[in-house]
């Protein structure tokens, strides 16, 4: 049957995930048009395929355990030099994400994983590039402001091609969402130049 990568996310809504994927390119990162903007609850993991349906199956009641919650993103933080990261900071709805990320890999489910660093939410803007387009992306980001009402998460597929793909949407409540749904309102101001 074989194995996919899979991972699970909140999606940043339009129009700021488009917005943060161009300025990720921008900068020179490679992969950004392959990954769709996002806060991560689990990072990328491979499962037997056959599996997909126990997972979504424990997704839904990861989901159907969740409320809605307010999500603010602010400012710039970095990883590095442990690790070749910028991202834009979570200010609001960090706590949620962790109780999310801690549930979706929770031992009585399918997705049980140690992580490689302790978790915290944020939106990767920069990885692996040029120390001088991750300062730049750290300074132009700096001032950055998005906030929305978070409702659900996602679960994706990475194809062979390194794309990441939504499989299928998991609204807080119970209810779910096919992937081409639009994504709540959201708000935000990029720093002039």
């Amino acid at each position: 049957m074989g194995t996919v990568t899979i991972g699970v996310s909140i999606a940043v809504p339009e129009p700021h995930g488009s917005l943060l994927q161009e300025l990720r390119a921008g900068f020179g990162d490679p992969a950004a048009h392959g990954i769709p903007t996002h806060v991560t609850l689990l990072p990328p993991t491979e499962v037997e395929s056959g599996a997909l349906p126990a997972i979504e199956q424990h997704l839904t009641s990861v989901a159907a355990a969740g409320r809605p919650f307010p999500m603010r993103l602010s400012g710039t933080g970095t990883f590095r030099p442990l690790s070749p990261v910028v991202f834009v900071q979570v200010v609001e709805g960090g706590s949620a994400c962790s109780w999310l990320q801690e549930r979706v890999r929770d031992t009585s489910g399918p997705l049980v994983r140690e992580l490689q660093f302790p978790y915290h939410p944020h939106v990767t803007v920069a990885h692996g590039i040029e120390a001088e387009a991750m300062d730049r992306a750290y300074e132009e980001l700096s001032e950055y402001e998005a906030e929305w009402p978070c409702t659900g998460f996602a679960l994706y597929e990475q194809g062979a091609d390194g794309v990441w793909r939504k499989l299928r949407e998991f609204a807080f409540g119970g209810s779910t969402v096919p992937p081409q749904a639009s994504a709540p309102a959201a708000r935000g101001t990029l720093p002039a130049r």
